[in-house]
């Protein structure tokens, strides 16, 4: 039987199935099993690897490939920083057996090359493993690369960076609004722009900045209609209002992550 290595080596050679497609053998199997956000088809993000070891940076950029993400190698670790600093990496996977690596992450964490937000992903030898702490990494595993290991970790690193993006992304969008106060009857608005956590709205009648109100709005293609209590965040003389939702119920909510998510990879 052939070693776990040269099955993943096998498998780089093959033509690239699509998402739904079983596949049966190795590390292809279990990757077509992991549930990503919506498969995220045509959404592909950024990761860099840094590390001399080719045999791992092999297995490395075959599951970074089936995850959608583009994969840069550095050997060196100042190049490393100096690509960091003029490039944006969605993730970063640093091999801490290479000399200069503990420099490298301690300069990363200074703040000047890169935002501390990169989910930073460690791999290394047992003896490692208890300087992890030190380091500001969200996941680590160990070498030699377990495949299974490999692809639970990458895959919640990923899943992690879309998750961001989608909980702050606003998709501009015009659809009439109703927004009700206390002591108030309806009174219209356009949405102009809408994200999880709230939306804009323009509005021709005057408001005061009430404690509470609650909005109303179709989305397009969903089945029911979205009802959020909310507050004013902010507003400008223009008829221009910032709305954050205060409370949604768990399945309009989810109704609305699907929408955002399902513009966000359509452009």
């Amino acid at each position: 039987m052939r070693s776990e290595r040269h099955r993943i080596a096998s498998i780089r050679r093959l033509p690239t199935a699509p998402p739904t497609v079983p596949w049966k053998r190795g590390y292809v199997g279990y990757l077509s099993r992991i549930t990503l956000i919506d498969n995220s088809e045509g959404m592909t993000l950024s990761s860099m690897v840094v590390s001399r070891d080719w045999q791992e940076v092999s297995v490395l950029e075959c599951i970074l490939g089936g995850l959608q993400m583009d994969v840069a190698v550095e050997k060196e670790p100042q190049r490393a920083l100096t690509r960091l600093a003029k490039s944006k990496i969605d993730a970063l996977i640093v091999d801490c057996d290479l000399n200069g690596s503990s420099q490298f992450l301690r300069e990363l964490q200074s703040g000047d090359h890169q935002p501390s937000t990169i989910p930073l992903v460690i791999m290394g030898r047992k003896h490692n493993q208890s300087t992890l702490d030190q380091t500001g990494a969200l996941y680590a595993f160990e070498k030699p690369i377990s495949v299974e290991q490999a692809v639970r970790t990458l895959s919640a690193a990923r899943n992690l960076i879309l998750d961001g993006r989608l909980r702050y992304h606003r998709t501009g969008v015009q659809l009439p609004v109703s927004v009700k106060c206390n002591g108030r009857k309806n009174m219209d608005a356009i949405l102009i722009n809408l994200s999880q956590g709230g939306m804009q709205i323009r509005t021709d009648d005057p408001l005061d900045s009430p404690k509470s109100l609650q909005v109303s709005f179709d989305l397009p293609g969903a089945r029911t209609g979205l009802k959020a209590k909310a507050e004013i965040a902010w507003q400008d003389k223009r008829g221009n209002l910032g709305i954050r939702f205060v409370k949604l119920a768990k399945q309009q909510h989810r109704t609305l992550q699907l929408w955002l998510a399902q513009q966000y990879f359509a452009n």
